[in-house]
C-alpha cells in the first residue's frame, strides 16, 4: 500500500481523477462519425455530453456519505468497476439511444473516482496543503485533457469511434487493478450513523448551512460551467464552423487545455506564498480576461486556433482558481469530507449538465453560443470572488 504524502500517492490519485475527464475529451473528435454510423443527427449525439454530466451529477449524491460509513477504498473500487462495464456497453451498442444510456452510467460509475479522490485528500491535508496537493493533482490529471482529444483523433482516423471507448476501457482495468493493490484506507473516523435517506439528507443540511462552503461552490461551479460550455461545443464549432478535421481538432484542442495544466502547475508553487485567496484571485481574473478575448476573437472572425488560444487563458485560470475554491470548500469539514465533496460535485456537474444541453440547443453556424456562456461565466467569477471575500473569511 502507498503511504499518505508520497508522491506516488498523489500520482494515483490523478490517475483516478482523471477518468472524468478522459470520458469526456477523448471521444469528442468522434460526435460526427458517430451521427453518421448509426444514423442519427449530431443533436441527438450530442446528447451523450449532457447524458454523462447528469450521471456524474447522480452518482455523486451518495458516494461521499457512503464513503464516510464504510471507507474510501471499497467504495471507489465499486465506482471504477461500474464505469468499466458500462463502458463496455458503449463500445457494443448499436444505436444512439443505449449509447445516451451507457454514458448516464458511465458518469454515475466515474463520479465515485473523483469524488472520493477529493475526499481521500481532505482526509490527509487541510487548507493551504490540501490545495496544494489538489494543484498537483490537477497538474498530472491535466495530461488526460491534453493527449486524450489526441489520441482520440487519431484512433477516430484509423479504427471509428468505437476505438476511443476501447482506451477508456483500458485505462479503467489498470486504475481499477492498481487501486486494488496499492491504494491505502485513509478514512480515519467513521460516521456513527447507518447511511439512510435521512441521514444522508442531515448531511448535506448541515454542509450547505456553513457560508463560506457556499461561497466557494459558488466560485467553483459557475467558473466550471464555462469549461463545460466549451467542451460541448468545441467539437461542432471547429469542426462545423471552421473546419478542422478530427485529427486537427483533437491537436487543437490539446493545446486549450495545457492552459489547465500550466494553471495548476503554477498554483502548486504560488498557494504556499500567496494564500488560498489571492492565488483564487488571480485565477478569477484570468478567466474573466479569458472569457472576453474568446469573445472579442469571435466578434472579430478571427480563425479557429485563435478562438483556442483564448480558451487556454480561461482554462489556465481554471486551474488557479479550482483547487484554492476546492480546499477552501473542504476544509470545515474533516469529519464530513466525503458528504461536502459528494455536494460540491453534485451542483458542479448539475450545472455543467444545463449548461452542456442550452449549449447544444443554440449550436448551429455560429461559435458565439460557446463565447457567450464563457465570457459570462468568467465575469461571474470574478464579481462573485470579489463580492464574497467576508463570507469566506467568516466561515473559515
Amino acid at each position: 500500500m502507498l503511504r499518505p504524502g508520497t508522491l506516488a500517492l498523489t500520482i494515483l490519485l490523478a490517475m483516478l481523477s482523471a477518468l472524468g475527464p478522459l470520458s469526456m475529451d477523448m471521444y469528442l473528435p468522434s460526435l460526427p462519425d458517430i451521427a453518421h454510423v448509426l444514423h442519427a443527427p449530431i443533436a441527438r449525439v450530442q446528447l451523450t455530453v449532457p447524458s454523462y454530466l447528469i450521471g456524474f451529477a447522480v452518482g455523486q449524491v451518495i458516494y461521499g456519505p457512503v464513503s464516510d460509513r464504510h471507507g474510501r477504498r471499497p467504495v471507489l473500487l465499486a465506482a471504477v468497476a461500474l464505469y468499466l462495464a458500462s463502458t463496455l456497453v458503449c463500445i457494443a451498442t448499436q444505436s444512439v439511444t443505449p449509447l445516451i444510456g451507457a454514458r448516464f452510467l458511465q458518469g454515475i460509475g466515474g463520479s465515485g473516482s473523483i469524488v472520493l479522490a477529493r475526499a481521500i485528500v481532505r482526509d490527509l491535508y487541510s487548507g493551504v496543503q490540501a490545495a496544494r496537493e489538489l494543484s498537483l493533482m490537477g497538474s498530472i490529471s491535466a495530461f488526460a485533457p491534453i493527449v486524450a482529444p489526441m489520441i482520440g483523433g487519431v484512433l477516430q482516423t484509423a479504427f471509428g469511434w468505437r476505438a476511443s471507448f476501447v482506451a477508456m476501457a483500458a485505462f479503467a482495468v489498470i486504475a481499477l487493478v492498481v487501486a486494488a493493490r496499492l491504494l491505502p484506507e485513509t478514512l480515519r473516523q467513521r460516521a456513527d450513523r447507518p447511511v439512510s435517506l435521512s441521514s444522508v439528507v442531515g448531511g448535506y443540511g448541515a454542509v450547505l448551512v456553513h457560508r463560506g462552503y457556499l461561497a466557494y461552490l459558488g466560485i467553483l461551479t459557475i467558473s466550471y460551467a464555462g469549461l463545460f460550455a466549451w467542451i460541448s461545443g468545441a467539437s461542432v464549432v471547429l469542426q462545423g464552423v471552421y473546419g478542422l478535421s478530427s485529427v486537427a481538432f483533437g491537436f487543437t484542442f490539446a493545446l486549450g487545455a495545457a492552459g489547465y495544466m500550466a494553471g495548476s502547475t503554477i498554483a502548486a508553487r504560488l498557494v504556499v506564498r500567496l494564500g488560498l485567496d489571492r492565488t483564487m484571485g488571480l485565477g478569477a481574473m484570468m478567466l474573466a480576461a479569458g472569457g472576453l478575448a474568446l469573445a472579442a476573437v469571435v466578434a472579430a472572425g478571427i480563425p479557429g486556433v485563435w478562438l483556442v488560444a483564448a480558451m487556454a487563458l480561461y482554462l489556465a485560470g481554471l486551474g488557479l482558481s479550482v483547487p484554492q475554491a476546492m480546499a477552501g470548500a473542504l476544509t470545515p469539514f474533516p469529519d464530513r469530507a466525503g458528504t461536502a465533496a459528494s455536494l460540491m460535485g453534485l451542483v458542479q456537474q448539475a450545472v455543467a449538465a444545463f449548461v452542456a444541453t442550452f449549449v447544444g440547443n443554440y449550436l448551429g453556424r455560429s461559435a458565439w453560443p460557446v463565447a457567450g456562456v464563457v465570457v459570462a461565466m468568467g465575469c461571474l467569477t470574478l464579481v462573485l470572488w470579489a463580492f464574497t471575500r467576508r463570507l469566506r473569511e467568516q466561515g473559515r
